[in-house]
């Protein structure tokens, strides 16, 4: 049985102070872990202090992003090693804008998932469909191929550990989000995808997100569709109130 989650990812906002508020105002209004995960996903600078102010609280704190090493002269790097140890239990990883302004490709976000599961950290790996592709007629089946590269050479074990999240880029931010049968058929593709690779068993286990301009207007039919397990939220997750409604929608 698949456990949803619901996920925040601030991006580059937030000071240390607005992000502490922010985990005070939610952490005691949280659904039971049982029921539905919850994260949050914060600037680095602001995650210690985050996962100190959740304590005792169903909330786990993720990170934006990692290196895949541990140390070395990595200038401006976070250590997925030094994640693990501070307690923080989720990391984002190929996020689109990722790989568009830092040109991550699937073979670095491929090293960074490995060095993530290696560290026993959760990782939160996105996958993109353009609107150019889907005018085309293509839809969202070119999506296949990031998830073939992204979990190459990944065991069973380790991709039961990895949840996927569909995140469009065209509907990243814009306002826009794919309608639910456009968001259920990328995530039920990358179902049969990771079907494909390991077999159903595996693919039963594996929670799919998506992402993409979420709000409190679609998120009950998003959460209702067979194959999505959860949601992967931007900008409605920077408000305190508005976060607390989507995580009890």
């Amino acid at each position: 049985m698949r456990v949803p989650i619901i996920a925040g990812n601030w991006k580059m906002h937030k000071t240390v102070a607005e992000s502490v508020d922010f985990v005070k105002k939610v952490k005691d209004q949280l659904p039971p872990a049982k029921q539905l995960e919850t994260a949050l996903a914060g600037p680095t600078l602001s995650l210690v202090s985050m996962k100190e102010a959740a304590a005792g609280s169903p909330l786990k704190i993720a990170a934006e992003n990692c290196y895949y090493k541990n140390e070395g002269a990595y200038t401006g790097e976070t250590s997925p090693y030094a994640l693990y140890q501070a307690g923080i239990h989720h990391v984002i990883l190929g996020h689109s804008e990722r790989r568009k302004y830092f040109h991550e490709t699937d073979e670095i976000v491929n090293k960074k998932i490995k060095a993530a599961l290696a560290d026993h950290l959760c990782p939160i790996v996105c996958c993109d469909d353009t609107m150019g592709r889907r005018t085309a007629g293509k839809k969202v089946h070119w999506v296949v191929n990031q998830i073939l590269y992204d979990a190459k050479g990944l065991s069973s074990d380790e991709i039961r550990h990895v949840t996927i999240a569909y995140e469009p880029s065209w509907a990243i931010g814009t306002g826009q989000s794919a309608d639910p049968n456009e968001a259920e058929e990328g995530c039920y593709l990358i179902r049969q995808t990771i079907a494909y690779m390991y077999g159903n068993d595996v693919a039963d286990d594996v929670r799919i997100l998506y992402g993409g301009s979420v709000t409190t207007s679609n998120i009950n039919d998003l959460m209702s569709s067979q194959d999505i397990d959860g949601v992967l939220v931007g900008g409605a997750s920077l408000d305190p109130e508005t976060f607390l409604k989507l995580v009890n929608h």
